[in-house]
């Protein structure tokens, strides 16, 4: 029997719901039960593809080519369960099925409405593709109280009539404040949080609240005196220094304890949560610092890069070493004195010609320097266009993505296998969703530094990308010391390059940032720490 678990927010905006969402996923999990965690978004884009990652933080794809909330990111590394495209909703999408029924004639000429029509659209995003979980863990975008929530609400609203209130259960995330000048922690906006949630006709069954400081006993039993709850069920989640300590907050707190009891589950098996323990002891005591300098379009909000974060995170606990992180904005970098004192470089992904210029003078530097460089996506196109410039002397050397160019060493990919079948793409087309997008299998090099790396021939990796390194300058760019040490299965597209004048110089056209996860770092992100850490000896 699969039971679901909602949860919704309130106050104000990032207060943590994802985090609390896979952090309890994971506690079922160690009890022994199999989870599922989906993210309901509000917003009218049809996926986060097309936004800015200063308004949305980082694009998060799947295995099988969604683009989605950076949430399934924190849902995949808690919970290492690889996430679908049909665990990510949002109002655009919703709208668009419903349309496309109302053409075809769906409805038998119904007047379309938001009750029942979008409401049963949702409702059949939550409950399908779902009948081997024990677990539906389903985090609602948004906040309580915006009219783009309401639809989401009504849903789990109603969803606790057709379920039956013994498969359903309300978790909801409110803000503690503490104000300094009362010297104490305000219960006021959990409480009108509250009242919202109640105005729809949602009775939370546990509240979560966000706090910077203990909670005192007293506000938790004025939470559960006028939020109509037990006290036992108002639970601090405190400001934590890795978020890899919220499962064993969460634990110490009882919440998997309450959601079990409350489905009348088995609770005295004894956990293990050394993982976890493990990880936080590594995050706090390492033995030694190296510094990465991340040269990027979109540093002014870390969460715009939140999984390559994670895993220098990762990487960094495997190696009890503490990754001190350098933003340097790609676009305002003209000094070479600023990457001086790292002792690695990151050109990550993006889109587009702005900061180019700061971001090759940051490979040009690194490749120079011998300083230890990992190019991801758009970095490895980048690199490419360096080595092309500078050492081949192609000063033309350019991307199409940026205009018409004579020397076009990066170029729109316009069709190119997934599977058993061939897909087109044209430059007219629609920017969402057009990319190549998810996993594809990459072939390494016998010999290559990346196939010592990953210790293997064949890989597969998550890709997010339109553009291509063009093949057809292979043999030039080897004779400048750049090898492809990686293509796809076919050989038509150049997946990794490496040069082997260079102690480690790696470019991926895939993101390997998505697959690493606390328990089991990424290889590339390993191996580049270990050399910047050699960087720092040296």
């Amino acid at each position: 029997m699969t039971r679901y678990i909602f949860v919704t927010g309130g106050g104000v905006s990032s207060l943590g719901k994802g985090l609390a969402a896979a952090s309890l996923a994971a506690l079922l999990q160690s009890r022994g039960y199999k989870v599922r965690l989906r993210k309901l978004d509000p917003y009218l884009n049809i996926d986060p593809g097309t936004m800015s990652p200063y308004q949305h933080g980082e694009v998060y794809v799947t295995e099988d080519g969604a683009e989605t909330d950076l949430d399934l990111g924190h849902y995949e590394r808690f919970t290492n369960v690889s996430a679908k495209a049909s665990d990510s909703i949002t109002t655009g999408k919703v709208y668009a099925a419903i349309l496309q029924k109302e053409r075809r004639g769906d409805y038998l000429g119904a007047t379309v409405q938001v009750i029942p029509h979008v409401i049963d659209e949702i409702k059949e995003f939550v409950l399908n593709d779902s009948s081997a979980e024990d677990f539906v863990i389903a985090e609602i975008g948004g906040t309580v109280g915006d009219m783009e929530s309401l639809p989401y609400l009504e849903t789990i609203r109603q969803l606790r009539n057709d379920l039956g209130a013994a498969k359903t259960l309300f978790i909801h995330l409110t803000l503690l404040p503490y104000v300094a000048a009362a010297g104490e922690l305000k219960t006021k906006p959990t409480q009108h949080s509250v009242k919202e949630l109640l105005s729809v006709g949602i009775q939370p069954n546990i509240l979560l609240c966000r706090c910077e400081r203990p909670m005192p006993v007293e506000a938790r039993q004025k939470i559960a005196l006028f939020c109509n709850l037990k006290p036992e069920n108002v639970i601090e989640a405190i400001d934590v220094d890795t978020i890899y300590q919220v499962p064993l907050n969460m634990h110490a707190e009882k919440l998997d304890t309450l959601v079990c009891n409350y489905f009348g589950l088995e609770t005295t098996t004894a956990l293990d949560l050394t993982t976890w323990q493990h990880i936080v002891s590594a995050f706090r005591h390492p033995k030694q610092t190296v510094t990465i300098a991340i040269v990027g379009k979109y540093t002014r909000i870390s969460d715009a890069y939140r999984s390559l974060v994670e895993a220098l995170n990762h990487a960094g606990w495997l190696t009890q070493t503490k990754v001190n992180i350098q933003w340097v904005d790609a676009e305002g970098y003209t000094d070479p004195n600023v990457l001086s004192q790292v002792q690695g470089i990151i050109v990550p992904g993006g889109f587009g010609k702005r900061g180019t210029d700061g971001m090759i003078a940051a490979i040009q530097w690194a490749r120079e320097q011998k300083i230890p460089f990992l190019g991801i996506c758009f970095g490895m196109q980048l690199a490419v266009i360096e080595t092309s410039r500078n050492v081949l002397g192609l000063s033309q050397a350019s991307s199409t993505e940026f205009g018409s160019t004579d020397e076009p060493v990066v170029a729109l990919m316009t069709e190119w296998l997934a599977g058993d079948s061939v897909e087109r793409r044209k430059s007219s087309d629609d920017l969402g969703g057009t990319m190549r997008l998810g996993t594809y299998h990459c072939h390494l090099k016998t010999g290559s530094l990346i196939s010592s790396i990953y210790g293997k021939q064949d890989i597969n990796e998550r890709h997010r990308h339109r553009w291509e390194v063009n093949m057809t300058y292979k043999d030039r760019l080897e004779t400048a010391g750049m090898i492809i040490s990686g293509t796809s299965l076919d050989g038509a597209l150049p997946e990794i390059v490496e040069r082997h004048d260079h102690p480690w110089f790696v470019g991926v056209q895939f993101h390997p940032e998505f697959k690493s996860r606390p328990q089991e770092p990424h290889p590339l992100f390993v191996s580049f720490i270990k050399a910047s850490i050699a960087q720092e000896r040296a």
